[in-house]
């Protein structure tokens, strides 16, 4: 089983990423909980979301330690860190988390997400950046099916860009460098 949480500012796109996840790992026929977390300020306040991902029944949603931590600020590394098991993967957006030390158990990706998102002119896709990495770095799914999700996922709602895709392959590509 993976549990995931993603967490950073409201406002960043977090439970949306958590969606994403939750979605497309239905898709590809995996049991899933997903549980929001939010201050009631929403933009600027804290938000996150654990995911639990298995091919297996999930008996509960919720997560003590994790497998995976997608920080998208600092707030989230101090709030999350310790969570995360030994070997455990985190992914740090590094255009806002900088300078940081990481425990050294862990397998730390760090991707420049907001950065990136703005050089390809979808602001908003900073936490699809995130969702990249965390998908290279983890082998959750492969690169490709989840890209192919992502597009379902919008075009589900009617807002389907190409910058989606772009922005969610660039954290694939960070990743794989990182």
């Amino acid at each position: 089983m993976n549990s995931i949480i993603c967490s950073g500012f409201g406002g960043q796109g977090i439970l949306t990423a958590g969606l994403i996840l939750a979605k497309i790992s239905m898709d590809g026929g995996k049991q899933v909980s997903w549980v929001p977390s939010y201050g009631s300020e929403m933009r600027g306040g804290t938000a996150s979301c654990a995911i639990k991902v298995s091919d297996t029944e999930i008996y509960s949603p919720f997560i003590k330690e994790m497998n995976t931590l997608v920080a998208m600020n600092e707030a989230s590394v101090d709030q999350f860190e310790s969570l995360v098991k030994p070997g455990g993967v985190l992914i740090s957006n590094s255009t806002i988390i900088q300078g940081r030390t990481f425990r050294s158990d862990l397998k730390v990706v760090e991707v420049a997400a907001t950065a990136i998102s703005e050089e390809l002119k979808n602001i908003r896709g900073a936490n699809l950046v995130m969702l990249g990495a965390m998908i290279q770095a983890t082998g959750l799914f492969a690169p490709e099916f989840f890209a192919d999700g992502i597009d379902a996922y919008f075009d589900a709602k009617g807002r389907n860009t190409p910058l989606n895709r772009e922005c969610y392959m660039a954290g694939v590509a960070a990743a794989e460098q990182a």
